[in-house]
């Protein structure tokens, strides 16, 4: 049984910069009518939760401004004291790709974080897992419910004999099959799920479970030697190295009589990683080794109020640390491009952030969509009108630290900072390329919750409202409301969070794990399907 709602208190706006003329209603349940806010304005209608109130009268035309940004215009006369939603807004055009400004932001620098640790699984190629798991990949989805019958019984009769290997993860997707495999972007897929069966978390351990007659044969998915595998876009990728083990179990094999004979090959194959998985130790690691991808879902007002800031906190914590942090979702962030090429470190980073841009911007055209396509109905119940108001609280979660590097789909991550890391904004296809780009950890902030979780890395999930905390206490891991209750300051949230992660990291279980609760692989696949 959970805890009654707490009475709301007096009434509370919150107000992102001081040039706003709208703030937004921080009070559980919303204000009624005819309630008196500060500044004397009288509520003309009932404000729900997190939606705008507007703190003048704005004239039909003039810009609506949240985060001292113009997030649409005025459709027609508002007077102070309105409820501001969608329909009295008109959005703006996105901004132009040209004469945006290029690497010309120069923050001062971030003094070193020194001292800080975890306990993780250090890799023969200098990576760290903070979890020890057998990952099993697939070439094609085919395979997927041999596979799936497979590791229920490698996890009831083989995981307890190897009481040092945290899970069994069966790597399953939808690709392999009835596609385009030499078309333009056919490389994306294909090296996210190369590139996901070498994250750390997985310890090196290659394992693959093929039909036979696939398009995505086992060698091409992972062949021995170097190889550069180059689409449309010009880019490159690193195989494995010379001699690297690859483990294949093919079901059309004429070895393979019956459907027991299939498991049995598996659950072979499988205990052999499992006994050198299990050989593995937990060691000391600075937090310069954490790999953090950081993502939004089910967004609403309060997200670019407490949850993500408190992020962008911690990914300034996690730089100055020396680690990785990567943030994405490119229709999030894409109305706020001119603030990520003025943050970028170099001019080439800040082109290479225009080339992403670009190439969504034409990959959406051609799908007849654009970007206000983004915004889910949940968003605007929540309080977010448009992607342009999404976009401003989206990109707070990036921090401050000037930004190192891009990453294109399904690309390895090699350095270290703040990396912008391209993907579409869907939940499952952004944590399935950041997985891809070398994830140990990940962050993932939401409004109106989602119980969201992946089985090849930790997920700690924070809540941007006590109320949502409050309700889904058992699937929460932090709780960003308290910055809107006044309990607590973005930086204590930020601290709080930072050691979250290194606890984590170490094996402290997220509320993901405690439940056993992960989302699908889900790749991103811009070729056609044959």
């Amino acid at each position: 049984m959970t805890a009654p709602i707490p009475d709301p208190g007096p009434p509370r706006l919150i107000r992102m910069h001081a040039s706003d003329n709208v703030a937004i209603v921080a009070n559980t349940g919303g204000l009624p009518e005819g309630t008196v806010v500060e500044g004397g304005i009288r509520l003309r209608e009932r404000v729900p939760q997190g939606h705008k109130v507007a703190l003048v009268d704005i004239a039909a035309g003039t810009p609506v401004l949240r985060y001292n940004v113009a997030i649409g215009h005025a459709a027609r006369d508002i007077a102070a004291g309105t409820w501001v939603y969608e329909r009295l807004l008109t959005m703006p055009q996105a901004r132009a790709l040209h004469e945006l400004p290029m690497a010309t932001a120069r923050p001062a620098p971030l003094e070193p974080l020194q001292g800080y640790t975890f306990e993780g699984y250090r890799n023969a190629d200098g990576s760290v897992g903070t979890r020890n798991l057998l990952g099993i990949t697939t070439t094609v989805q085919c395979v997927a419910g041999v596979l799936e019958f497979a590791v229920r019984r490698i996890k009831a009769e083989l995981l307890p004999k190897y009481p040092h290997v945290d899970d069994v993860v069966g790597l399953e997707h939808s690709y392999g099959c009835g596609v385009a495999i030499d078309a333009p972007g056919a490389a994306i897929p294909i090296r996210t799920v190369r590139n996901i069966s070498l994250n750390p978390n997985f310890g090196g351990e290659l394992m693959v479970v093929s039909l036979g007659c696939e398009k995505l044969q086992p060698q091409r998915l992972l062949p021995p030697g170097s190889f550069a595998v180059v689409d449309e876009r010009n880019i490159a990728d690193v195989g494995l190295d010379d001699g690297a083990a690859l483990d294949v179990v093919c079901l059309q094999d004429e070895k393979h009589v019956g459907f027991m004979s299939m498991i049995d090959s598996i659950m072979q194959t499988a205990e052999y990683h499992l006994e050198r998985l299990n050989a593995r130790r937990r060691e000391t690691c600075p937090a310069s080794d954490l790999v953090v991808g950081v993502q939004c879902g089910g967004s609403d007002a309060f997200s670019g109020v407490t949850a993500n800031p408190a992020v962008g906190f911690a990914a300034d914590l996690l730089v100055r640390a020396g680690a990785s942090i990567m943030f994405s979702e490119t229709t999030e962030v894409r109305d706020g491009v001119a603030q990520l090429t003025a943050r970028a470190a170099t001019p080439e980073v800040a082109a290479a952030i225009v080339r992403e841009m670009q190439w969504y911007d034409e990959y959406l055209a051609r799908g007849g969509a654009d970007r206000s396509a983004n915004t889910t109905p949940g968003n605007k119940k929540g309080g977010l009108s448009n992607i342009v108001e999404k976009a401003m609280g989206s990109i707070i979660k990036s921090g401050s630290a000037p930004i190192a590097g891009v990453l294109s789909p399904g690309e390895k991550l090699a350095q270290k900072g703040l990396i912008y890391a391209a993907t579409p904004a869907s939940d499952f296809i952004c944590g399935t390329l950041q997985l891809a780009a070398g994830m140990n950890l990940h962050i993932f902030t939401t409004g109106r919750g989602t119980p969201y979780g992946l089985a090849a890395c930790p997920v700690i999930k924070v809540a941007t409202r006590t109320e949502l905390a409050r309700r889904w206490h058992d699937l929460m891991d932090l709780n960003a409301g308290r910055i809107a209750d006044g309990e607590a300051s973005i930086e204590d949230l930020g601290w709080e969070l930072f050691r979250l992660m290194l606890d984590v990291a170490s094996g402290k279980r997220t509320r993901a794990e405690h439940w056993g609760l992960h989302n699908d692989l889900v790749l991103f696949n811009p070729g056609p399907v044959t």
